[in-house]
């Protein structure tokens, strides 16, 4: 078996996997939309941005918590193969962990791109406009959550030998990130400390690049945004992959 061969295997599986089971599907669109009907609806009737309702403000946000949520639960599938013995067989394949690593991160990265893309439909009907260089941005930015979170929860689930001890230090991971990323919120007007710790969270370049793009607002050049988005997905791979290095098979 060719390491290419392999990859595409891999990958295929967890696609494969993904678009049979359809309430991960339905389940992952349902959250989302909760969230723009029930939070940005209701807080959205009271306050405004510059104009822009507040629905629409934490659009970008809610897509990129698609992704996110979507993409680093992705790290649980390895601990259940653990537990199934899926993963020794994989393992003693002639392949490499990297394109292991690869091919299982490549697979994640397509499914919760799938669901991203369901959200940017449905965000018609919640009165985004799009433009096609907005498409081209909302996309970029999804695919480097995507890439970066799989990469972590992989790295994860790849010492994990336990759901409960995945679930513990996935929510420390996610929470952090999702809050303190403006997902929600402008930033302006923040505490000058609290600054500090947005400014170091990579996911707020991502949702400012993603709002940047829709809604025309920015807080930091895209070009920072794209660079920082970058070398947060280029570390979030190389950890994953040495994580897959040492990783067993139980």
């Amino acid at each position: 078996m060719s390491e290419l061969t392999g990859l595409y295997a891999l990958w295929y599986r967890e696609v494969k996997v993904f678009l049979r089971e359809r309430s991960r599907i339905i389940s992952s669109v349902v959250n989302p939309l909760i969230w723009l009907v029930a939070f940005g609806g209701g807080l959205g009737s009271a306050i405004s941005f510059g104009g822009t309702g507040y629905q629409t403000f934490i659009f970008p946000g809610v897509l990129m918590m698609t992704v996110l949520f979507t993409s680093i639960f992705f790290g649980l599938y390895i601990v259940w193969d653990k537990k199934l013995d899926f993963f020794k067989e994989v393992m003693v394949a002639p392949l490499s962990r990297t394109t292991l690593f690869v091919g299982k991160m490549l697979g994640g990265c397509t499914d919760a791109l799938i669901q991203g893309s369901i959200l940017l439909v449905l965000g018609i009907f919640f009165g985004i406009q799009y433009t096609v260089y907005a498409v081209v941005i909302l996309v970029l930015f999804l695919l480097f959550v995507a890439i970066g979170i799989t990469s972590i929860g992989l790295a994860i689930g790849s010492q994990m030998s336990s759901f409960e001890g995945f679930g513990l230090i996935q929510s420390f991971v996610v929470m952090p990130l999702f809050f303190l990323s403006g997902a929600l919120y402008p930033l302006s007007g923040l505490p000058d400390w609290l600054m500090i710790v947005v400014r170091a969270n990579p996911l707020t370049y991502i949702v400012d690049g993603m709002r940047g793009a829709l809604l025309g607002i920015y807080n930091f050049p895209l070009v920072e945004d794209v660079v920082v988005s970058l070398a947060f997905v280029a570390v979030m791979v190389g950890v994953g992959t040495l994580a897959f290095k040492r990783m067993s098979a139980t």
